[in-house]
């Protein structure tokens, strides 16, 4: 187990400065300059904002410059706020999409497995057709779409629904269902298959001819197995909440990380957008180490198999 998970941190290490190393050169390959919003400055402005910035320097410089920040913890300035960091900007925004995007995955893990067992257990009768057309949709439909269509009929409609903004629990809960019904959707779907293979196994079959009550038959056996490929999706669906985030934020006008990404984009702040991406790797990055760590310790087949190797 010891030699898997230094494998994984190594991995984890090295995708890492593929990340930074790829979002580094592309964007000193984008066209234009950082400044062009700017409108016509001086030469002499001009040279002093690139010295700033150091951009005055080659660009393997720029590059060990930036590593060697990346390694205390420094993403840089911003080159279009006058008075806060990146690291200020993801230690203001970061805290709301993570709020968000924590709802919006409990909401799927609530939801989703309980609709796909319950199609699972009413196979091919109306529960089922109802709950695989609510997964259609919802894997269907993208997450801006679903804002909007949010704000259209729900939000102006309920007085008490907040149209957009930050600051109460009102005013999270359509975002966190605009986000949060893809993944829903898609471990309802997984649930369902799981939970169909599960309970042709024999040894399901054995606990209900040894009498024990269909509804411990149901959640000790079939719910406990028929979930783990749910875990195991869990880092792809942090992935997904992260990417649709930035839309849904720009929406909903939620002032989150994602939405400062959104703007950073149409500004070419490119110190925000390289620090946002890198700081969504590592995130992401994290996430799929500790799943592998929750399945590798919920499912004792998966130490016997790297034990074997």
């Amino acid at each position: 187990m010891k030699k898997y998970l230094l494998k994984r941190f190594v991995m984890a290490i090295f995708t890492l400065w593929a990340i930074v190393t790829i979002t580094f050169v592309l964007m000193h390959a984008v066209p234009g300059n950082p400044f062009a919003k700017e409108g016509k400055m001086p030469e002499v402005v001009y040279e002093n904002l690139q010295k700033k910035y150091g951009l005055d320097k080659p660009l393997y410089q720029q590059y060990v410059i930036y590593l060697r920040n990346l390694l205390k913890g420094d993403f840089g300035d911003s080159m279009k706020s006058r008075v806060e960091t990146v690291n200020d900007m993801i230690k203001r925004g970061f805290p709301v999409s993570a709020y968000m995007g924590f709802q919006a995955l409990l909401i799927a893990l609530i939801f989703g497995p309980a609709l796909g067992a319950l199609a699972a257990l009413n196979q091919n009768k109306w529960p089922d057709y109802l709950s695989m057309v609510i997964a259609i949709l919802g894997i269907s439909v993208p997450s801006f779409i679903m804002g909007t269509v949010f704000i259209q009929f729900i939000a102006r409609k309920v007085s008490w629904l907040p149209i957009g903004g930050w600051g109460t629990f009102a005013h999270t809960i359509l975002p966190s269902f605009a986000l949060g019904l893809m993944p829903l959707a898609y471990t309802a779907r997984l649930m369902r298959s799981s939970m169909l293979e599960v309970l042709g196994q024999d040894y399901i079959k054995t606990a209900k001819s040894k009498g024990i009550a269909k509804s411990a038959v149901i959640l000790k056996h079939a719910v406990r197995n028929a979930i783990l490929p749910i875990i195991s999706v869990l880092g792809t669906l942090v992935s997904n909440l992260l990417v649709g985030s930035f839309v849904v934020e720009k929406i909903f006008g939620i002032p989150g990380l994602g939405m400062f990404f959104v703007k950073s984009i149409s500004n070419r702040d490119y110190t925000l957008i390289m620090g946002t991406t890198i700081f969504y790797a590592i995130i992401l990055i994290i996430s799929l180490l500790l799943v592998d760590l929750a399945y590798m310790f919920i499912d004792p087949r998966i130490k016997l198999a790297e034990e074997g190797r």
